[in-house]
């Protein structure tokens, strides 16, 4: 699995300062529809490895980047470009789903 676990401290190198685009997946491990979409991320991260990040923050250990972000339902996948938020979902989604936030 090629997805990274992003914290406050590394946002801004593996996220706003990453020379790919780069997808978030805001999560928790109590979330249901969280744990349905991980192994779509998953294979969507595999599917694009060396040319599309996949990151997830879990919104109870990184609390600050999700008030940052207006994270207010979870999961929501965010898809960030030269350091700019450009698409988001909010709720479980497809692959193809997926495909379409990074176009």
């Amino acid at each position: 699995m090629s997805e990274i676990i992003i914290t406050q401290e590394n946002f801004e190198s593996e996220v706003l300062k990453s020379s790919i685009p780069v997808v978030v997946d805001f999560w928790a491990p109590w979330c249901g529809p969280c744990k349905m979409l991980a192994p779509v991320l998953a294979e969507f991260a595999d599917d694009h490895e060396g040319s599309i990040k996949v990151g997830k923050i879990n919104v109870d250990e990184q609390p600050l980047l999700a008030a940052q972000f207006g994270i207010i339902s979870i999961p929501t996948v965010m898809a960030f470009e030269n350091g700019e938020k450009v698409n988001q979902i909010v709720g479980f989604c497809t692959k193809a789903e997926l495909e379409e936030l990074v176009k």
